[in-house]
């Protein structure tokens, strides 16, 4: 096994570590010197070299032994503050999508069981989805890719309109309502060939409603 290997495995200086090795009970390991550095026996302890070598060289270099060990240890600390800052926002993050997911919202300005404390304003959410016109209006195919579009921006902005919320503090959302519009561009452009295509249909869609922050009531007793 090559000293330069072991240097480079262990993260050590390899004319230290071979000048070690010409100078400790190891030489007799060395099969080889060269311009290319020490060759030790295959069946070497090569941990057991190397912690001896670190012991040799803290007690011909206490300084930078000491800078050394200062180095690793603040090295150490930077990890660990940066593992603890991602497992903070890993853990921030779920409990920003739990309080999401469990955020009541309702058409509504009440919800059975809980009183409202706190009214935080008036937020939205909003999503669009283009519709090709190419293939659109096929027998059996416009309604069901509509009624789609309609499902994934309606989710969407309600969903936006439950992060809104919580940006504010609260935990519900009272009088949703959805506002549509449908854009139907008249410009066409026109290709290489001559060709000329209509633009896709553009449905927007925004979640409309009252940020507020809900208490359960504790005489509630719920439905009989």
């Amino acid at each position: 096994m090559r000293a330069r290997e072991i240097a480079v495995n262990f993260k050590i200086d390899q004319a230290s570590f071979e000048k070690y090795l010409m100078h400790s009970e190891y030489k007799t390991f060395v099969t080889k010197f060269g311009m290319s550095g020490a060759v030790l026996e295959d069946n070497v302890d090569v941990q057991k070299i190397v912690k001896d070598y670190r012991k040799w060289w803290e007690q011909e270099n206490p300084q930078l032994a000491q800078m050394e060990k200062a180095k690793i240890e603040r090295e150490k600390k930077e990890r660990q503050a940066e593992i603890d800052r991602q497992n903070r926002e890993r853990q921030a993050e779920l409990d920003k999508q739990t309080a999401i997911a469990n955020m009541l919202i309702t058409s509504g300005f009440n919800f059975d069981g809980y009183h409202v404390v706190k009214y935080s304003g008036y937020i939205s959410g909003d999503d669009a989805v283009e519709i090709p016109r190419t293939g659109l209006f096929e027998r059996d195919k416009n309604g069901e890719k509509l009624t789609n579009a309609l499902v994934k921006i309606r989710r969407q902005a309600l969903s936006e309109l439950k992060e809104a919320a919580y940006c504010l503090g609260c935990n519900a959302v009272i009088g949703v309502d959805f506002d549509y519009i449908t854009l139907e561009p008249e410009t066409q452009s026109r290709s290489l060939s001559g060709v000329s295509t209509l633009e896709p249909y553009v449905i927007c869609v925004t979640a409309n409603g009252n940020a507020v922050i809900i208490e359960k009531d504790e005489d509630y007793k719920g439905l009989n």
